[in-house]
């Protein structure tokens, strides 16, 4: 589901919206995770335990990092900070090595070793280095740790950050997890962006994207047609990675952020 798409602008987003905004202030953290959570679920069905599972796991290695450290055992904190690290990295390298590394092994010997064929969790890269960098700012002693697994939950699944970024770090929206002021000005701006960014990438991204695609496809051309499609390429990523900014920053200026 992408925020482009109608799907997301005419049934989802005004379905999350009416709840959310309609819902008390102690529930609104409740809301955004559920629907976050659908969200992923919708292109990722099964891997929404994968990112369940790094949630839950980093929520309580940062408790046990906090523990150990208010007990001024150093070592014990450090231990559960590498465990922290070190399964973040090894599931992040699983699905984006493994058939990689198998390859280079079947190229170099010879082995015939079948790929895995595992499809990449979308967003994978995001979740974990998020749930990571929070395990490690604990650690450090720049961010409180989070007590509440809700709390926590949202803020490492929220939809609007949580396909392409960008990584958040807990300290930015520390505070902000646990009281939220819905200022009207603060959401029409939100919308603002929110549409302007819609707009570079419905009206320009896709568009220069298409003849990018016309031009690529073409088996005879011209140096001056290769230089048009470079330069529509070009705007094609550019429009469509500042269209998706300004989509998610809007949608978190929306939602109080």
């Amino acid at each position: 589901m992408v925020f482009s798409s109608l799907l997301f602008l005419f049934r989802f987003l005004p379905a999350v919206l009416i709840l959310y905004y309609i819902a008390p202030r102690k529930l609104r953290n409740v809301i955004l995770l559920l629907f976050s959570l659908f969200f992923y679920a919708w292109g990722e069905p099964k891997y929404v335990f994968l990112m369940l599972f790094t949630i839950t796991m980093d929520f309580f290695i940062g408790k046990g990092i906090d523990k150990a450290k208010k007990e001024g055992n150093q070592k014990k904190a450090k231990r559960f900070l590498m465990i922290s690290i070190l399964v973040d990295l090894s599931i992040l390298g699983f699905f984006k090595y493994a058939d990689f590394l198998i390859g280079t092994v079947n190229t170099l010997t010879g082995a015939g070793i079948p790929l895995l064929g595992i499809p990449l969790p979308i967003g994978i890269s995001f979740f974990t280095f998020q749930t990571m960098s929070y395990t490690i700012d604990v650690y450090k002693g720049s961010t409180e740790v989070q007590k509440n697994w809700i709390k926590y939950g949202t803020y490492v699944s929220m939809f609007p950050q949580l396909i392409a970024g960008p990584i958040v770090r807990y300290a930015s929206v520390e505070q902000q997890m646990n009281d939220r002021v819905l200022v009207p000005a603060k959401m029409a701006a939100g919308l603002q962006r929110f549409i302007i960014g819609l707009g570079k990438k419905v009206l320009l991204a896709n568009q220069i994207g298409a003849l990018w695609t016309d031009i690529s496809t073409q088996k005879t051309g011209t140096v001056l047609g290769a230089w048009l499609g470079a330069i529509a390429f070009m705007f094609q990523i550019y429009f469509d990675f500042s269209g998706y900014s300004d989509m998610a920053i809007g949608l978190g200026h929306i939602f109080g952020f």
